[in-house]
């Protein structure tokens, strides 16, 4: 291989690196940020003002109540009570979060969503989960799904921005902690999102996309336009 060939490849590899490096979250500076509101003083990193360090205490590093069950009367019958920097200032700049996520027996489904931001670890505590998600698109145009039955002490991943999504399908409420790897991973309901956009998305978009009759799609907007 000639010189000019070598350096030729040392720059591309130089370049790629740079490029996988430029994509990721940067390194941390300091043993902790923690989020403020106050910004006199402070420093802004990861979108939140940062508490002088010198001003942290423990109680900046503790968050209780992931002990207490959500509300799972609802249309899905679940109820996701996170833990993301919003929730608890201390996890700023360190790129996690996490929630715990309750099921009604018979049926209580964390509908399908994703998180742009972050790769999921699902932990089942108490009872059966049948989970799941799905691929981008492959070559061949498929979409692959990888589904799952889950009891007590089962462990899942959901990569990053891909389609999920759990189910009970026990008679028995169900718990889980998530996992995931951003402090603020973001959440995009898919139904929601499509059918309940705000200002609504064409009527004729959406039937031809799905291939529905338009009077669906309207039905279908009016049950998740504004929903929580």
């Amino acid at each position: 291989m000639s010189l000019n060939s070598i350096l030729a490849y040392v720059v591309l590899l130089a370049a790629a690196f740079y490029a996988v490096v430029d994509a990721t979250d940067p390194n941390q500076l300091q043993d902790f940020c923690i989020a403020t509101n106050d910004p006199k003083g402070a420093l802004f990193v990861n979108g939140f003002f940062c508490k002088n360090p010198m001003e942290a205490k423990p109680e900046d590093f503790f968050f209780s109540g992931l002990d207490v069950a959500g509300d799972t009367v609802n249309k899905v019958g679940s109820n996701v009570t996170t833990v993301s920097v919003v929730e608890f200032p201390g996890l700023n700049t360190l790129g996690i979060s996490l929630a715990r996520i309750d099921y009604a027996p018979h049926g209580g489904l964390n509908p399908p969503h994703t998180h742009p931001r972050a790769t999921e670890v699902l932990t089942v505590l108490e009872g059966t989960l049948y989970v799941g998600f799905v691929t981008s698109n492959l070559p061949n145009g498929e979409n692959r799904f990888f589904p799952k039955v889950l009891n007590k002490g089962d462990v899942f991943i959901f990569p990053q921005g891909l389609i999920h999504f759990q189910f009970n399908i026990g008679k028995y409420p169900a718990v889980a902690l998530s996992s995931l790897s951003s402090q603020n991973p973001g959440v995009i309901t898919i139904a929601n999102a499509v059918f309940g956009a705000s200002p609504p998305i064409s009527v004729d978009v959406l039937s031809k996309a799905f291939q529905l009759d338009e009077k669906v799609v309207k039905l279908l907007q009016s049950k998740f336009h504004m929903s929580a």
